[in-house]
């Protein structure tokens, strides 16, 4: 018997907007909710939560943000967790800066788990990724 795998692989439209709420901690999201980043200053703590749009996440090891554009960069953790339905993905970490520049200074941002892909769009990022950015210290003030 043959082993057939198949491959989910998701490539979305660009987004309409970004937008960046300051309150009650600094939010980044596309407008179609397939990515938050979050900083929570009292902890202090980035996330980044990546949302399939159908299908679900697969349980592996490893997960891998690849983000294409003018700066192009390769990042990969073994610390991430999937949500009890499968369909969102959450990395957490105290330093965010490649995850920050990535979806900043390139075109296309490419999440992968196993053989699951979700690919978003860059364009106009922006302003709210410059929002963000400030968004720590005025947090902490």
């Amino acid at each position: 018997m043959k082993h057939l795998t198949c491959a989910l692989f998701v490539l979305v439209t660009p987004a309409a907007a970004w937008e960046f709420s300051p309150a009650p901690i600094c939010t980044l999201t596309d407008a179609d909710g397939l990515i938050t980043v979050t900083y929570d200053a009292a902890l202090p703590e980035y996330s980044v939560t990546l949302t399939l749009p159908d299908g679900t996440w697969p349980d592996d090891p490893t997960f891998a943000m690849n983000f294409a554009g003018n700066r192009p960069i390769f990042i990969q953790t073994d610390r991430h967790r999937v949500s009890p339905d499968r369909r969102s993905l959450t990395v957490t970490d105290s330093g965010f800066g490649n995850v920050l520049d990535g979806l900043q200074f390139n075109l296309r941002a490419y999440a992968t788990s196993g053989d699951s892909t979700l690919g978003l769009s860059l364009d106009g990022i922006g302003p709210a990724m410059a929002a963000f950015r400030a968004c720590p210290a005025a947090n902490l003030a």
